[in-house]
Order: structure tokens, then C-alpha cells, then sequence
């Protein structure tokens, strides 16, 4: 299959299993979800509220009505930078057995466009530190190191 195959969507509740398993497919993901079934509501709940909000974006690439790839773009009101809006992208994640097939360009670049569709001045990102690829290939899309991230978790 070809990334053209492909067809970008908004999620749907049926596809929530489908994500979780994707953000929980290496070692940083699986320290964070819980991959049960059925599934924990707080998963359901999240994207309910996800689901409602018109500054974010949930994001699923379909192949053969498969879900192989998901993407988040929220929508970033802000003072800074003479009151521009930012695009921040997240959880881009595809298919262990779909990548290196323009899965993940397809997403990013879909969110890039949508971002600047809807007046943001910048796009943002962030990748944990240990993930070398993923930094590859979002520079190879444009993206620069720009900040240092810096994290609490509760």
C-alpha cells in the first residue's frame, strides 16, 4: 500500500482501542496506558471531551478501513508573537507494521496545512529526547529544535 491509499478522518469512539494501542506500542507508551479489555472508560471519557472541543483536532489515518496511524493538532490561542495562534502537534503515532510508508508525512503534513488554514502563525512539536528517529523525521519535514521541554506528571 502507498500512502496515497491512505484517507485522513477524524477519529470516531469505535476507533479510541485502536489509538491507545498505537500510543502504547513502544517503551515510553507502554509505562503510560493501559491496554485492557474492555478498554478503561478514562479513555472514553477523554475523547468525549476531545471529541467536543473545535480547537483540537483527533486524527486517524485509514487504510482498507484499518486505522493505522493517528495524529492530535490542537489549536493554541496566544499573546505572544503579536497574538498569533499555534498549531501544536501530538501523539503522532502509525502502525508498527505500516511505517516508513508516508504514513506519518501524510498526518504531519495534513496538520501543518490545517494549522496554517486556520490563521496559526507556527507550528510546534514536541518529541521525548530518546527518540532519535522521530527527530529525523520531523526535521526532514521542516521542523528545528527550537526549545527545551521540560515536564511534571501527577
Amino acid at each position: 500500500m502507498t500512502a496515497s491509499s491512505i484517507i485522513l478522518r477524524r477519529a470516531r469512539r469505535e476507533d479510541v482501542d485502536k489509538i491507545v494501542a498505537m500510543l502504547a506500542d513502544d517503551p515510553l507508551g507502554r509505562g503510560r496506558e493501559r491496554i485492557e479489555a474492555p478498554l478503561p472508560d478514562c479513555y472514553f471519557q477523554a475523547f468525549a471531551r476531545l471529541d467536543t472541543d473545535p480547537n483540537i483536532h483527533l486524527m486517524v489515518a485509514q487504510e482498507e478501513g484499518h486505522v493505522v496511524g493517528c495524529l492530535q493538532l490542537c489549536i493554541l490561542p496566544g499573546l505572544s508573537s503579536q497574538g498569533a495562534s499555534r498549531g501544536l502537534i501530538e501523539d503522532v503515532r502509525v502502525a508498527s507494521d505500516r511505517r516508513s510508508r508516508g504514513i506519518g508525512e501524510q498526518l504531519v503534513r495534513w496538520a501543518i496545512e490545517e494549522a496554517r488554514a486556520q490563521g496559526c502563525r507556527l507550528v510546534e512539536l514536541l518529541t521525548h529526547h530518546t527518540r532519535g528517529d522521530a527527530q529525523r523525521f520531523y526535521e526532514r519535514l521542516g521542523f528545528s529544535k527550537s526549545h527545551v521541554g521540560m515536564t511534571i506528571r501527577f
